[in-house]
């Protein structure tokens, strides 16, 4: 769900602002660019689901910090999770655009300035259907024998 919402906000803007902003499409063409002898369609394909593989490792990343209490579950700690994804993505971006030597017609300033907030959309989600999820178990557990 956090990356379906960080993707939707991508889109919005991408369509506000009449640029190319949409994580999957520019990971597709940045597939292409890497001369993978793959169909269109499966390119297309391998950039959605390397969206939301990034998105789940994102999430992943989340549960280890919150596990071993590096942060709290908080709105504060989604705020700081954000900012820190924000910051990985946009220098991930660049390598991606460097190693691949894709060069997008785009704003790029534009495009890392939606793509840190897309993150801090992506953490927020994250961070609360992390802690809805936590409290359903804790009560089921509480509530529910089998």
């Amino acid at each position: 769900m956090a990356t379906s919402a960080m993707t939707w906000f991508s889109y919005a803007m991408s369509n506000k602002f009449r640029e190319l902003y949409k994580e999957p499409v520019l990971l597709t063409y940045a597939i292409d660019k890497m001369k993978i002898d793959l169909s269109p369609q499966s390119k297309k394909t391998w950039g959605w689901l390397l969206h939301y593989i990034i998105g789940f490792l994102f999430v992943v990343g989340y549960h280890i910090i919150w596990v071993k209490d590096i942060l709290p579950i908080s709105p504060l700690s989604a705020l700081i999770l954000g900012v820190i994804s924000g910051v990985v993505g946009i220098v991930s971006w660049i390598i991606i655009f460097k190693m691949t030597h894709y060069h997008p017609p785009i704003d790029f300033k534009g495009y890392y300035i939606q793509l840190f907030f897309a993150h801090i959309i992506f953490a927020i989600v994250a961070t609360a259907l992390y802690s809805v999820t936590l409290t359903l178990l804790i009560l089921a557990n509480a509530y529910v024998t089998v």
